[in-house]
């Protein structure tokens, strides 16, 4: 057996088995009911969508169940990232680099592609995993809070559209939110939108201007003030570095 990379479906009648290397298994389309047990200990019992991960050891016995137009990513691999190998990482949300990434490996699979091809995407893929940072999932009316956030940085908002975005009132929202991230929800929007600029500032040519606004900044001084702070640096400074 060797590590390797496969775009799989499942069908709807239940299916338990077990084997000898580690699997992971991410949605590309749909979702997946998994139950993984280790020896008689239940590990893991429940739906996995798109955006998620889930970890079956070697040897873990696990069954599940799938729409037949699902579809995942299944990572058959003979040694786990040291992160997800020392910590207790059975089912986690994938970074959205990741998730980009790994809907690229369904196209790319799906067609035809060289040994070196393959062997280079799946050395990007566990580098990638390597980088990961564990967040379990959060209540779903935060995580749709995030997704409207993380759909698009340029746009103006304000707790009042994520509360009703929640179905919450904006004190229990403000509570949630803190919870679940660690951030509120303002300070995670400014920080997504950093992490945006600074990747377009380092990956592409756009203009600064430009990156600004999609960003959510249609006043560049104010732009490059908050961009200083994040950073310790301006953001023309920080192209040139």
């Amino acid at each position: 057996m060797k590590n390797r990379l496969t775009v799989r479906s499942y069908s709807k009648q239940s299916n338990s088995h077990s084997h000898t290397y580690h699997q992971l298994v991410l949605p590309i389309q749909g979702s997946i009911e998994i139950a993984i047990t280790e020896n008689t200990s239940t590990v893991y019992d429940g739906i996995i969508s798109v955006g998620d991960c889930v970890v079956i050891k070697a040897n873990n016995t696990h069954r599940f169940c799938a729409d037949d137009q699902a579809k995942f990513i299944v990572a058959d691999l003979i040694a786990l990232p040291s992160n997800i190998e020392n910590g207790q990482h059975t089912h986690f949300a994938i970074s959205p680099s990741l998730q980009s990434f790994i809907q690229y490996v369904g196209v790319q699979l799906e067609s035809q592609i060289d040994i070196e091809v393959e062997q280079l995407t799946l050395d990007l893929f566990q580098q990638l995993l390597q980088q990961q940072e564990f967040n379990h999932r959060t209540d779903s009316r935060i995580e749709k809070v995030i997704q409207l956030i993380q759909h698009d940085l340029s746009q103006s908002y304000s707790i009042t559209q994520f509360a009703k975005t929640a179905y919450l009132s904006t004190t229990q929202f403000k509570k949630l939110f803190k919870q679940s991230t660690g951030l509120s929800s303002m300070q995670y929007v400014t920080k997504l939108r950093m992490e945006k600029a600074k990747a377009l500032l380092i990956h592409t040519d756009t203009p600064i201007q430009i990156i600004a606004e999609q960003v959510g900044y249609n006043d560049l001084s104010a732009f490059s003030r908050r961009f200083s702070i994040h950073f310790n640096q301006a953001p023309s400074a920080f192209r040139k570095s």
